[in-house]
């Protein structure tokens, strides 16, 4: 269940994200009686159960146990409590990842002077796996290397980039107090724990 904070901290990089996802799982899945082990066992040696070496990971059912364990950890028992702290919860972690996924993942595969379309397409893909797509700024960014733009036009670019990055950490900042004020002590400690908050 610790894996719980390395997800939330790295969940705009698809390769620790997916490291993540696989822990997770396997903690979530504790040995049962009977044959309910064998079936889940069998699955597990088949590359199934889940993760995301077995072709049928989940993201929403993933989403949903991690926030049961985060549950279970705040030791929320009342629903309409847990409905209000849930929510902020969510807000926090797509204002992280949001901060998290700035760039362009279809430049970190390129090669210089090589065909490049390919890396191009599986960096978009993954960028939309785990966060949508670039951004405009980034997408404004990306065209004026390309075009190996002037000086004061690179400048200008980053500049952008760089505003709308900090406006995204702003929005991250703004969930994470927002999340503290519905928190009590034990739970903020917890949230403070996982990388919910500060």
């Amino acid at each position: 269940m610790k894996r719980i904070s390395q997800l939330v901290a790295v969940a705009g990089l698809g390769s620790a994200l997916m490291l993540s996802v696989g822990n997770l799982v396997a903690q979530d899945n504790p040995p049962a009686a009977g044959a309910a082990e064998g079936d889940r066992q069998g699955r597990r040696n088949r590359g199934g159960g889940g993760g995301p070496g077995g072709g049928n990971f989940d993201p929403a059912q993933f989403q949903q146990r991690m926030m049961e364990n985060i549950r279970e950890q705040m030791a929320v028992k009342d629903d309409a409590e847990w409905k209000i702290i849930e929510e902020r919860v969510q807000k926090v972690m797509d204002a992280r990842r949001e901060v998290g996924v700035g760039g362009n993942f279809g430049r970190l595969m390129r090669r210089p002077g090589g065909d490049n379309n390919n890396a191009d397409q599986q960096g978009g893909n993954r960028r939309r796996g785990f966060g949508g797509e670039p951004s405009a700024a980034d997408t404004a960014l990306e065209k004026a290397i390309d075009s190996k733009a002037s000086k004061d036009e690179l400048k200008a670019a980053m500049a952008k980039v760089r505003a709308e990055k900090k406006d995204k950490e702003a929005k991250l900042v703004t969930a994470q107090e927002d999340l503290k004020k519905v928190l009590n002590t034990s739970q903020e400690a917890v949230a403070l724990s996982l990388g919910l908050v500060k």
